[in-house]
């Protein structure tokens, strides 16, 4: 992987709208299906696979999080403006109607602020701004905080692309492809660029700082993925796989060949097989990382004196509900 900084990015690939997604995905089969976001979690932790896709407890939100999804939608959304208006004002004129509009789909997220203060609301590196007009001070002070903290990743991204030369084929699209005639294969690319050769260039908008060794091959990962997926729908191996990192402003661009995809297929498959084996066997062991510090289960965990609940005996609707725990991009808390 090639990590760039603004002064070194190549040009931009501009490139007309292709196809969307729909006509990509492919109906759901009665067998095993995989998202990058629960692969990664067996990877991880099978233990952490079992209680998010099996008995499904609840996780806690962070603000990081949030603020992850508020900024993937605003970003998604700046692309439908004519391209001379894609500016960081225009950007930031979008964090607060964005904003409305999640906390309309989510009620909750109004009260996730309740016990944070401010400046930790902010996020690393941006200034704390008065109270928004028409709140509470207190209310006001840490939703402009949280707001602030969107508007400075939202600086990262225009240090790196300028937004007004670009086309992007496609935005938070869902793809999916059978592999093996068996496994479902499926998740969302936050945008996918097409040039008028017909190359293609995933990107991926990371809202965290650009990992260190240890966690750079669960992005990658995913970015394999998507990858897979694109080349066995389109027959296409996409040119560059490309990691936006905000917090930071850099950018991490990878590569593949046909080779590795194929081996990485065959990856994908020997997980699966290891994952319906851990369902039949309802034994899913724990695996301690560093990651552990971020799991919201750790009450459950043996490796933190927890206790397991027993296995989840489901009813005929949710056997029959997918469990593979493809989301939107942005809102997985390891991703």
């Amino acid at each position: 992987m090639t990590v760039s900084t603004p002064a070194q990015l190549d040009p931009v690939l501009p490139g007309s709208p292709q196809p969307g997604s729909p006509a990509d995905a492919v109906e759901r089969p009665a067998g095993p299906s995989l998202s990058p976001s629960r692969a990664a979690d067996f990877k991880t932790c099978p233990l952490l696979f079992r209680f998010r896709t099996i008995d499904r407890l609840p996780e806690r939100t962070t603000p990081d999080q949030v603020r992850g999804t508020l900024v993937h939608a605003v970003l998604e959304h700046l692309f439908d403006l004519p391209a001379a208006e894609r500016t960081p004002a225009a950007a930031a004129a979008l964090v607060a109607p964005e904003w409305a509009r999640l906390v309309e789909q989510e009620p909750a997220l109004g009260a996730l602020f309740a016990e944070i203060p401010p400046a930790e609301l902010a996020g690393d590196g941006a200034t704390e701004q008065p109270a928004l007009d028409g709140m509470p001070d207190d209310e006001g002070a840490r939703l402009a905080a949280f707001l602030t903290g969107a508007g400075a990743l939202l600086d990262g991204y225009f240090a790196v692309e300028d937004p007004r030369r670009l086309e992007p084929a496609e935005r938070e699209a869902l793809v999916s492809t059978l592999v093996d005639d068996a496994l479902l294969i499926r998740g969302y690319i936050d945008r996918l660029d097409v040039s008028p050769a017909g190359d293609l260039r995933v990107v991926d908008y990371k809202t965290g700082g650009a990992p260190r060794e240890a966690f750079e091959g669960r992005a990658l990962f995913q970015l394999k993925f998507y990858a897979l997926v694109l080349w066995r729908t389109r027959g296409v191996v996409p040119k560059v796989l490309r990691l936006l990192y905000l917090k930071d402003a850099e950018v991490c661009d990878y590569s593949p060949d046909a080779e590795e995809l194929e081996r990485f297929e065959r990856t994908l498959l020997a997980l699966s097989e290891a994952i319906e084996r851990a369902k039949r066997d309802r034994d899913f062991r724990p695996k301690p990382s560093r990651l552990c510090d971020w799991c919201s289960h750790q009450a459950f965990c043996p490796e933190f004196g927890g206790t397991i609940p027993p296995y989840p005996e489901p009813s005929q609707e949710e056997s029959e509900a997918p469990i593979d725990g493809t989301a939107p991009a942005g809102a997985d808390p390891l991703g």
